[in-house]
């Protein structure tokens, strides 16, 4: 069996450390934000994530989810497939149930974020029915 090199919890961290150096890095100048002990991809979202949590706890809106995933279906009502064959699905910020009984589907958007790929899953959601409200600056806060 090959000698392995034992070191401590701290050299371990630091080396942990140095090789996430410049992963992660923002794509649309975000800043990854931690609130309530949940990662967001920014402040923003973090921020609306609070909002919602106290529409949640007023009564407004129930089933508050993180992260809904929806199957994206063709005309033909199979699974629309990537290039690998996989089942393509959108997955959204938030997810929830307003007071009227709609189920909604909020993206955290600036316009730099509404790539040619977003755009195609919202246009194939809408033929589905499914109604994605896009959450921009001015709207949180």
């Amino acid at each position: 069996m090959a000698d392995v090199a034992k070191i401590t919890v701290q050299e371990y961290r630091a080396l942990l450390a140095r090789s996430r150096e410049g992963k992660g890095k923002a794509k649309y100048r975000n800043r990854r934000t931690r609130r309530d002990g949940i990662e967001f991809d920014s402040k923003l979202e973090a921020d609306r994530y609070s909002e919602l949590r106290l529409m949640e706890r007023a009564g407004e809106i129930t089933d508050l989810e993180l992260q809904p995933c929806i199957p994206l279906i063709g005309p033909s009502g199979e699974p629309v497939r990537g290039e690998n064959g996989r089942a393509l699905t959108y997955r959204g910020d938030f997810g929830y149930v307003a007071s009227d009984g709609r189920r909604v589907i909020e993206d955290v958007k600036s316009k730099p974020t509404k790539t040619a790929v977003y755009r195609l899953k919202k246009a194939i959601l809408a033929a589905q029915g499914v109604t994605i409200t896009e959450i921009q600056r001015q709207d949180v806060g």
